[in-house]
C-alpha cells in the first residue's frame, strides 16, 4: 500500500511541475511499460506482473478522449508456489494475459485525468479463458515537446469470470505521440 501511495504522490508532483496546458484536446497514441501489484486472492498466488501496452486516444470534446488499448502482462508466481510445484516435478511458467479494452479519459483542467475502460482479459495459457476486464485510472499527462508527452497513470484493474474476481494495482509510464 505504501508503494501505491508513493506512486500517486509522484504522479501528482509531476503533474504540478508540468505546464498548465490541457493535454486532452489532441488525438494521440502512447506506448509504455506496465507494472502490476496483485492484490487479494490474486496476490496470494502471484508476486508481481510486468508488461507493456499501447493506447490510442481520440479527442471528442475539449477535455474528453475515447480510448482503446491493448497490451501484454506476464505474472510471476510467488516463490513458495514455484518451489512447491517444482518439488512435485511440475515446474510452473509465468502466466500471460492480453488485455483489450475501450473507454474514456477526462482531463480535469490541465494535466490530470480520470479514465475508465472495460473489455476482455485473454489468458494465454493452455486451457485458459477470457474474463471481463474493468479499470478505473487516475493519472497525469504532461508535454515534453511540441507533439509528445509523458503519461503516468495508476489504476485498479479487475478481471471477473464465473463469479470470481482477480485484481491488481497497475502503474503505467508511457510516451505519447500526438497525431
Amino acid at each position: 500500500m505504501k508503494k501505491v501511495l508513493l506512486s500517486l504522490l509522484m504522479v501528482a508532483g509531476l503533474g504540478f511541475a508540468a505546464s498548465a496546458q490541457t493535454e486532452g484536446a489532441v488525438n494521440k497514441i502512447s506506448v509504455g511499460p506496465e507494472f502490476a501489484l496483485p492484490i487479494g486472492d490474486f496476490g496470494d498466488v502471484y508476486s508481481v506482473g510486468f508488461g507493456g501496452s499501447v493506447q490510442g486516444e481520440l479527442n471528442v470534446a475539449k477535455s474528453l478522449n475515447l480510448t482503446g488499448s491493448a497490451g501484454y502482462l506476464s505474472f510471476s508466481y510467488k516463490k513458495e508456489i514455484k518451489d512447491f510445484y517444482k518439488s512435485l516435478g511440475a515446474p510452473l511458467k509465468n502466466d500471460g494475459i492480453i488485455p483489450l479494452k475501450v473507454g474514456a479519459k477526462y482531463y480535469f483542467g490541465g494535466n490530470f485525468y480520470g479514465a475508465g475502460e472495460v473489455g476482455a482479459a485473454i489468458a494465454t495459457g493452455e486451457g485458459s479463458g477470457t474474463a471481463f476486464a474493468y479499470s478505473p485510472t487516475l493519472g497525469a499527462s504532461f508535454s515534453v515537446a511540441d507533439k509528445s508527452s509523458i503519461d503516468l497513470g495508476v489504476r485498479y484493474e479487475g478481471w471477473s469470470k464465473n463469479g470470481s474476481n482477480l485484481s491488481f494495482i497497475g502503474i503505467r509510464a508511457a510516451f505519447a505521440f500526438g497525431l
